[in-house]
């Protein structure tokens, strides 16, 4: 086959120099015709869109037209072409045809629709359906303009560890590191574990967040970001959980909650903004073939400003909605932390727009939160979104160090381990303000994806790390 330089799809669709030779490498969609013509409908994953092969049957040699299977690679060397068939305007008529990899029956990704619980099972090809690919191609997108939002803006991107021994959110829920014997784990008299002869020398975990380790570069670089894998081994079996994700927590310096709660809802909408001007085609596909209201909850949430409500008027419209015969699950009450469904009653049915809700009792929220004057609240914030619920949580921090160790002390927070963080409030304390993005929940607003398990290639849930 002769030599000719690859053209992806998605800069042959941009062509216009019909005529030209040109070569196309991907993987069979779909093949169909009659006795005389194919169309081999082939696709790179550089794009949603497949290009058509057009396939002249008396010009190739009959065994090898019969190994073009969905799901085989081929190479193709061919004419590109004003397309005559409606759908794109570029197609190819072959004059050479390389098969790369071969493809037998047993592929499970034929024509028929599959089930996202079927494609789960097979995640190692479910790339190759159109879904996927859009999804995972939006999820670099994201990924991109996450980075481009906030080096604009002048933040550094800040690397925390993923091996820790510090509990951020004194949640317990961790995974332990260790490369002890599990087997024949040494014990003191007292029945604990020791970990003298352990790689560290003491227990390590995998990390729940890198807020902690964000507040020590903030106060010194100013402005800073961390945006990478996290993990939190709670026994959650639902559509909004994973036990492997990724965190998004910029932390700033000189920041009080209204300037993060600007920076959230600023941030918020440029990725929601990029994906409609960088992802239009994938986009277009999952409001097309998934969520008929995509698109247009995409551009609404662009068009409005969020709502700002302390959390204790967002009970009293909850309690006022359960007195008008509203049904929920859980109770509803001052002091209850709320459930996915009190937020999505405030931003679906009440507002209709997004809504930060600020101002949390304090024994719901983290030692770190900085106290209001009222003893009973904190500068915490949660960002609410239509159909997700809670998107972003974040809070101005408390910056003195009394009160810091007060609520440590409250909260039962070993602090061995925390020394190096009340080091800031102790050597040039200053006011500070962050939050924490979970990356795959963004995904499934920009997406419209229902299940967050099908927004990461590989999810890692209760029972499950396969592949």
């Amino acid at each position: 086959m002769e030599k000719i330089s690859r053209t992806k799809i998605a800069d042959l669709m941009k062509r216009e120099d019909f005529g030209a030779t040109v070569n196309v490498k991907g993987w069979v969609r779909t093949r169909r015709g009659s006795k005389q013509v194919n169309f081999i409908a082939l696709n790179d994953g550089s794009t949603i869109n497949n290009v058509q092969i057009v396939v002249d049957l008396g010009s190739f040699d009959e065994e090898m037209l019969k190994l073009i299977t969905t799901g085989a690679c081929l190479s193709v060397n061919g004419v590109m072409v004003e397309s005559v068939g409606s759908g794109q305007k570029v197609e190819v008529q072959a004059r050479e045809i390389e098969i790369l990899g071969a493809c037998d029956n047993t592929y499970p990704l034929q024509k028929k629709g599959h089930s996202m619980e079927f494609l789960r099972e097979i995640a190692h090809l479910r790339p190759r359906t159109n879904t996927f690919g859009a999804v995972f191609r939006i999820r670099h997108n994201m990924a991109m303009a996450i980075h481009q939002f906030f080096h604009e803006r002048g933040f550094f991107y800040f690397h925390t560890p993923i091996i820790t021994a510090s509990d951020c959110e004194g949640a317990g829920q961790m995974f332990q590191v260790t490369t002890k014997n599990l087997y024949d784990l040494k014990k003191d008299e007292t029945g604990a574990i020791i970990y003298d002869d352990d790689f560290f020398g003491k227990q390590a975990s995998l990390t729940v967040s890198g807020q902690l380790e964000g507040e020590l570069a903030a106060t010194a670089l100013g402005s800073i970001y961390t945006f990478g894998p996290t993990f939190r081994a709670e026994n959650s079996n639902t559509p909004r959980h994973l036990a492997e994700f990724w965190m998004v927590e910029p932390e700033v310096a000189f920041n009080d909650i209204q300037d993060n709660m600007d920076l959230a809802e600023e941030f918020i909408k440029f990725c929601v903004q990029w994906a409609i001007d960088h992802c239009a085609d994938d986009v277009k596909f999952l409001n097309d073939m998934f969520d008929k209201g995509l698109i247009e909850r995409l551009q609404s949430v662009l068009k409005e400003d969020f709502v700002r409500l302390p959390y204790t008027e967002g009970v009293k419209i909850l309690e006022a909605a359960v007195a008008g015969g509203h049904k929920f699950e859980f109770p509803i009450y001052w002091g209850a932390d709320l459930a996915s469904e009190h937020e999505r009653y405030l931003v679906e049915e009440h507002f209709k727009r997004p809504v930060i809700l600020t101002d949390y009792p304090k024994e719901i929220k983290s030692f770190y939160m900085k106290q209001n004057e009222d003893g009973k609240t904190v500068r915490a914030m949660d960002v609410l979104f239509p159909k997700i619920g809670e998107i972003i949580g974040g809070s101005e921090r408390e910056a003195d160090y009394d009160k810091l160790m007060t609520r440590i002390h409250e909260m039962n927070i070993p602090m061995k381990d925390m020394w190096w963080y009340l080091d800031t409030r102790k050597y040039g304390t200053c006011p500070h303000s962050g939050f924490g993005l979970g990356f795959e929940r963004l995904l499934l607003f920009v997406t419209g994806m229902t299940n967050i398990r099908d927004v990461i290639p590989f999810p890692r849930t209760p029972r499950n790390a396969e592949f």
